[in-house]
Order: structure tokens, then C-alpha cells, then sequence
């Protein structure tokens, strides 16, 4: 038998406070996920206007949210060999921590500042950082 070449599973994850999109790429095929943040809320006014109101329920709850937030978006990327994490804000690092808590730091290849991207602009980024 012949040896099969195989690819391990690589992630590339854009993320901020509201939203993660998560890329995947592994011998099973790709995959997008996308996961949002109930810790804000975008309220649509009149007009179409469109404003985030941060949900007033204290800190404590907020954080709760943010950190099943962070919890879930961990839970789709911590079986990867290679994770590109990037995004504009400070939530690219709150990730970055919690992997090193966990003990996979090791695993992340890189984190970039960037600003907002379509879902198809973080699947060609990846895709040009992993597929070379």
C-alpha cells in the first residue's frame, strides 16, 4: 500500500467582539462556521438605520456572554494543528490567552490586525496562507 499524504486540520479564524467566522481546512473536506456574540445587539430603526445598544445588564452578564462567546469559538478550533487568528480589535488576543491556557499556543501560526472581510476574503486568506 502506498502512503497517503495527508493534511492535518488548519483554522483560520477572523474575529472581533460581535462576531468570529471560523475556516477550516483538513483532509474531510473545508468548512465555514460562524458564531456571534449576545453581547451586544444590533437594533434596525426606522429608515433602515442600523446601531449596536450594548445590553444593559450589568458587567457580570456581559462578561457571562462574552465568555461563552469565547468558549464556543475555542470549542471549533482547539482540535487544529495550525490556527491563523486574526481580526481588529482585542478579542484576536482574549482567544490568543485562552489557548495558552489550555496549553495550545504552539499551535497558533501567526495573529494579524485586520479590518472587517467578507466570508469569501478570509477563505482566499487562508487558503493562500495554508495552501502554498
Amino acid at each position: 500500500m502506498g502512503k497517503e499524504i495527508s493534511m492535518k486540520k488548519v483554522v483560520g479564524l477572523w474575529i472581533d467582539d460581535k462576531k468570529a467566522v471560523i475556516f477550516s481546512l483538513a483532509d474531510e473536506g473545508t468548512g465555514i462556521k460562524r458564531i456571534t456574540s449576545e453581547s451586544k445587539k444590533s437594533v434596525r430603526f426606522s429608515g433602515g438605520v442600523q446601531k449596536e445598544a450594548v445590553v444593559d445588564d450589568g458587567d457580570k452578564r456581559s462578561n457571562g456572554h462574552l465568555n461563552s462567546y469565547y468558549d464556543e469559538v475555542l470549542s471549533y478550533i482547539r482540535d487544529a494543528e495550525s490556527i491563523l487568528i486574526f481580526g481588529p480589535g482585542e478579542a484576536k488576543h482574549e482567544i490568543k490567552r485562552r489557548l495558552e491556557n489550555v496549553e495550545l499556543h504552539g499551535h497558533i501560526v501567526g495573529i494579524e490586525t485586520v479590518e472587517k472581510m467578507t466570508d469569501n476574503q478570509i477563505v482566499t486568506k487562508i487558503r493562500q496562507r495554508f495552501l502554498k
